[in-house]
């Protein structure tokens, strides 16, 4: 299932939202830009687990070197496709979510669900030496809060079937739920077949920060949170 849009509109503008889309596609033409030097730009910002533990038992007062990958992992990617859908779920769910929490409280949210999803991947695969790069981590944060926040949106969605590609509209928690055991499928098995650190998609990323964005959700917005549904009750 791949989403078109959904049916709640945003009632502020999403500046950080928009702000992260921009960055994200402009530190990627830099990375096009790059050329051939790309892959020692990866090596550098994006997320090694073995390079963070290497790091951690050998120069842990080296705060700069181990920790701000975790958060420039978020703003490569590796290629074009990687980079489309990514800002493309991330243009379809995060300005409601941001609409809820205020500007702030979402950029929280949106990096500390990418953190999130890097530590739980480098939990499940301690000893790898391929780095991982792309913000679906945060933005699988942003998708669990959208699921809390909004348990009766509907999402359209292009539903490849064969060589036919019916647009349905689906409720949301159908939407995230099955993308979310999706996500928890693939990394099980990534495991068994004990693929976890061996490069292509990092589902465990996903599932750290989708459940991150759950958890954040209910920390950050408390009794606060601007929620936009209330206008269709």
């Amino acid at each position: 299932m791949f989403p078109l849009r959904d049916n709640i509109p945003s009632s502020h503008r999403p500046v950080v939202n928009y702000a992260i889309i921009g960055l994200s596609a402009v530190i990627f033409l830099l990375e096009v830009a790059a050329g051939r030097h790309i892959q020692q730009i990866i090596n550098v910002f994006g997320f090694t687990p073995g390079r963070f533990l290497a790091l951690w038992q050998t120069y842990p007062d080296n705060y700069l070197a181990l920790y701000l990958p975790l958060f420039t992992t978020m703003f490569l990617h590796g290629g074009w496709l990687h980079l489309i859908v990514n800002m493309w779920s991330l243009w379809i769910f995060g300005d409601n979510v941001e609409d809820a929490l205020g500007h702030v409280r979402f950029l929280i949210l949106y990096l500390a669900a990418g953190v999130a999803g890097s530590l739980l991947h480098l939990v499940i695969a301690p000893e790898s030496w391929i780095p991982v790069v792309g913000a679906s981590g945060a933005i699988a944060g942003v998708m669990g809060a959208y699921l809390l926040l909004f348990p009766r949106s509907q999402i359209l969605v292009l539903l490849p079937f064969f060589f036919i590609f019916p647009v349905v509209e689906v409720p949301a928690p159908v939407f995230l739920v099955v993308w979310f055991v999706l996500q928890f499928f693939s990394g099980a098995f990534s495991v068994l077949g004990h693929r976890a650190g061996s490069g292509g998609v990092a589902f465990w990323a996903h599932v750290g920060g989708f459940a991150a964005g759950m958890l954040l959700l209910i920390l950050l917005a408390a009794s606060r949170v601007r929620n936009p549904f209330k206008r269709y009750e």
